[in-house]
């Protein structure tokens, strides 16, 4: 490849700048995208960012600082400045800098490759306060107690701690997935989650037991979830985002596994079964009488000799259960998530208290080989109404951002795509409540919001998947871990539209694997806050190698 046809320009401040419209392109960004952070893709010039995050979690992958080196010399128009260079170097010279072993007694060891290390971290703000003893210029010990707590504070300061201490097994578990489910259909793993498995246990080795997975929705997660359980064999704790996330966990454990209805329990408002297996929710976890009362229900990860904490959508995990797992280090942590993008920024506690990305698949990779559907994207701009327009000119920012998500014509455009797609089972999915309710009652659809009875949201989910309820209208309690296999369009009209997880999770909703082509839509109003968060849903899409259109809708475009 001629220097002048290569895609990148790497830039003095650590910025990578990828041609969208180079030959190129594609495999560029594939080699990019394992150690860099897409932050912004306009049409022709996407802009990369490489941290020492993104590098650590390459590091933890394998990849080696030789290997970065080599894709950005072969794609970079220009040379490399030396500044980024050693940046890179100097975060992959902190991976394994700090190791932590057992010791004799109580007492873990910590070992430093260099002892001007270990003066570095110990002249940080509480890291020394952790310290037992120092033992060598290199070392020193802490209790076992203090694990979670050394290694986030390690992690802030910019020293990634490589755990090789090991984990309780926990109490025993018999759990053997079956070779047939319930129903009598032939189970089987797919490669690329027992891939997922074996990159979590390493191998066996002492680092194996912690770390997140990283697969699309509708990849199967859950199966990997269960395959980990398969080999643990230890008593487990689930974590999940709500009440139909749990009873799909536990649905899908009593189908595939030789565990019986009384060795599984769910842990919620509704019920307090505390079993081998016992699946729970954060918002249960998180709770409390008053802002300043004990979370009530916490004492559950130490309710038993748990051998397996399983974090489902780890990208959402509240800062109370992050602070929790500080206690527990000692017990094996596997996150499962479509996005390791944090809304809140916690990135950095992800990867020091529960793991480093231990496995990872592009969307687009599963795509291609079948496993989940493809997907077409689409942002229609619509017009805000006359009579809205003064009222959005005069109003503040989030009154304004209410307006824009609830622009009536999103309700006949709705209809309009919903023509379009009559044969296809589709969710409308939304933000607002009483924008819900209107387009709900205009479709004469069913509607599933936070105050929809459990029973119920579980009828009109078994009913949708039947094809027996052609649209589904539903708020944000639809964003994670439903089962909606038979989705095939997506609708949205509202949302934090800012969110990349949230996307990731709505999207995910149609991504079950089909014979046809599922489709995306997006319902923006034009001139209006909304398209200024349209930047941010073209990272996400771009991040997963998905294109999307962009279309302008009138008036005229959307009459019945």
């Amino acid at each position: 490849m001629a220097t002048q046809d290569k895609p990148i320009i790497v830039q003095s401040d650590g910025s990578i700048l990828l041609e969208v419209q180079s030959p190129e392109f594609e495999c560029a960004r594939d080699a990019v995208l394992p150690f860099a952070e897409l932050i912004k893709s306009p049409e022709y010039v996407h802009t990369y960012r490489v941290t020492p995050l993104s590098i650590w979690n390459a590091a933890a992958l394998g990849i080696s600082c030789e290997e970065v080196f080599q894709a950005l010399r072969r794609y970079s128009r220009y040379e490399i400045p030396e500044g980024v260079l050693y940046r890179i170097r100097d975060a992959f010279g902190r991976w394994d800098a700090v190791r932590l072993t057992k010791h004799d007694g109580q007492g873990l060891l910590v070992e430093t490759r260099t002892a001007e290390i270990l003066e570095e971290i110990l002249g940080k703000p509480g890291i020394r306060e952790t310290v037992r003893e120092q033992v060598s210029p290199r070392a020193c010990l802490i209790d076992a107690q203090v694990r979670g707590r050394f290694k986030h504070l390690l992690v802030k300061a910019g020293f990634p701690v490589h755990d090789l201490v090991g984990y309780d097994p926990g109490e025993h578990l018999d759990i053997r997935v079956r070779g047939n489910t319930l129903s009598g259909r032939e189970f089987a793993f797919r490669r690329y989650q027992k891939e997922a498995c074996d990159h979590f246990w390493a191998g066996g080795s002492a680092r194996g037991g912690q770390g997140i997975v990283v697969l699309p929705c509708g990849a199967g997660k859950t199966i990997v979830g269960i395959e980990v359980m398969e080999q643990a064999k230890t008593q487990t704790l689930v974590m999940c985002t709500n009440v139909s996330a749990v009873r799909q966990w536990i649905a899908e454990l009593l189908d595939k596994t030789s565990l019986g209805p009384d060795e599984v329990g769910e842990y919620s408002g509704q019920k307090k079964e505390v079993r081998p297996v016992t699946v729970t929710t954060y918002q249960i976890l998180t709770y409390r009488k008053s802002r300043q009362g004990p979370f009530e229900h916490m004492q559950l990860m130490k309710a038993r000799n748990w051998g397996l904490l399983v974090y489902d959508e780890v990208h959402v995990v509240p800062a109370p259960v992050f602070r929790a797992t500080t206690e527990i280090q000692a017990k094996r942590r596997l996150g499962l998530t479509a996005t390791l993008i944090r809304e809140d920024g916690l990135e950095e506690d992800a990867f020091s208290l529960v793991g480093p990305k231990c496995y990872d698949v592009p969307w687009k990779e599963l795509e291609h080989k079948g496993f989940i559907a493809q997907a077409c994207c689409y942002e229609i701009r619509l017009p805000l109404p006359a009579e809205k327009q003064r009222e959005y000119a005069i109003s503040g920012d989030r009154d304004q951002f209410r307006i824009a998500s609830e622009n009536t014509l999103k309700d006949r455009a709705a209809q309009r795509i919903i023509g379009k797609h009559a044969d296809e089972p589709v969710l409308v999915i939304g933000q607002y409540v009483s924008q819900l309710r209107r387009i709900a009652d205009t479709l004469r659809a069913p509607l599933i919001t936070g105050s929809t009875p459990n029973a119920r949201r579980d009828d009109l989910y078994a009913a949708f998947r039947r094809g027996e309820i052609p649209v589904l209208v539903v708020s944000k309690v639809a964003n994670f871990a439903i089962d909606l296999p038979d989705a095939s369009v997506a609708i949205q009209v509202s949302g934090t539209f800012g969110s990349r997880q949230e996307e990731a999770q709505r999207l995910g909703r149609i991504l079950r694997p089909k014979d046809r082509i599922s489709m995306f839509y997006t319902l923006v109003s034009r001139r209006t806050s909304e398209e200024d968060f349209a930047h941010k849903r073209q990272i996400f899409l771009a991040e997963q190698g998905y294109k999307y259109t962009i279309e302008e809708w009138e008036h005229r475009d959307i009459d019945l």
